[in-house]
Formats: structure tokens, sequence, C-alpha cells
């Protein structure tokens, strides 16, 4: 399962995060899940008109834009439908697949940015699978995953605590993970060398080999 995962926000952007989400209005997390998905999802999520709940998009969302590893590996075109989770002790979501299409645009990824101390709660990673296996994910404060919608995923029960994360989606400009990845390693491999040995008529050739091969392959 191809995935990207890495520190976002820093340690003092989480905990003013979750002081603020002390004063927000948290709903049963299962009105926002499908009819399939929602007997086994157990946890609350913070009002999606809450100001507490935009205050924490427009910082997560600023991050995500403003990070080159995600805008290489995600190509995206639009991040939405950001949700603020709570799943505590005995809470967790069972087996799923994310909408194909949601009211906020398309989803070819999904993220989970986690904004509590990993020291406060037990249990609680997010599982992903594959066609053979699965990944346990474990998140540190800060750190964000993401990883193909395609994929049935879950979130083990919290045993202890509480688990508070940032969710949501990503449309991207290529719809297909394998070309996705294919652009990924090509862009990262050209900026590498860059890096290494700087600008060169042959790595322009690169350059422009990878945006022309994304202008074909985008939507």
């Amino acid at each position: 399962m191809n995935h990207l995962k890495l520190p976002l926000l820093s340690k003092e952007q989480c905990e003013s995060m979750i002081s603020l989400l002390k004063q927000a209005q948290w709903i049963d997390g299962r009105s926002t899940a499908g009819a399939q998905a929602s007997t086994g999802k157990i946890n609350e999520q913070v009002e999606q008109t809450s100001p507490e709940r935009i205050d924490i998009q427009t910082i997560v969302q600023t991050a995500m834009w403003n990070q080159p590893a995600i805008k290489s590996f995600c190509l995206p075109r639009k991040l939405h439908r950001f949700q603020i989770s709570k799943t505590s002790k005995g809470g967790g979501y069972e087996s799923h697949v994310d909408n194909a299409y949601m009211s906020s645009g398309r989803s070819d990824l999904s993220f989970t940015v986690c904004l509590s101390d990993t020291n406060s709660y037990a249990g609680g990673s997010l599982e992903v699978d594959s066609i053979s296996d699965s990944i346990e994910l474990t998140l540190q404060q800060g750190e964000i995953v993401i990883y193909p919608s395609t994929t049935l995923h879950r979130v083990k029960t919290v045993t202890s605590g509480e688990r508070i994360v940032c969710v949501g989606w990503i449309e991207s400009y290529v719809k297909s993970e394998i070309d996705r990845i294919t652009l990924f390693q090509l862009d990262s491999g050209a900026r590498g060398l860059l890096a290494k040995h700087g600008r060169s008529d042959e790595l322009d050739q690169v350059f422009l080999a990878y945006t022309n091969l994304l202008r074909s392959l985008g939507t």
C-alpha cells in the first residue's frame, strides 16, 4: 500500500487546537457515515459549522498546501471535507471504504492528522489493507498520513484516553494511483538530481517529460 507519512504540525500547534476543541460542540460520528459503515463507527465529531472546526481546517489546509512532498505525492486539485474526530476508550471504526464522491468532491486520497499527544491514549492505530495484507500506522502528534481512498481501512479500538485527529480527503488532478506514484517517483528523482548535481540540459528534458506526462494524465 503506497502512502506518505511525515510531520506536518508542531506540538504547540496541536496543543493549541486541543485546547480550542474544549469549547466545540461534538456530535455522534455515525451521522456522517454511510449505512454500511455507521454501525461500526463509535466516535464523536465536531459539528461541521463549528468555528473551532473551521479554524483548525484553515491551519491544517495551509500546512498541507505548503508541504512540497504532499503536493508531489498527491497532485491535489482540492483538499476537502475536513472533519475533527474524537475516539474515546472502547471506540473505533470497523472496516470501511470511503465514499467515492462526496458533496465536496471526489475522494482519491484520504488523510489523517494526529492532534493528540500519543502518550495521552492507547490503541486507536489506523490500519489500511493492501491486496494481500494490511499495514498498521501509529502517528506521532502532528504527523499526517495520506493513503488511497480506494482501500479498506479501520481505526482499531482505543483502550485508554482519547484519540483526536483531523481527517479529510483529496481530489487529485490524476485519478489513477499507479500514474500518481509514477509521477511522484519521476519528480522526486529529478529534484534529487537537481539538488545533487545542479541544472543540466539533460535534466531539463526530464522535467519537460514530467510536465507533459502530467498534462496528458491529468483530468
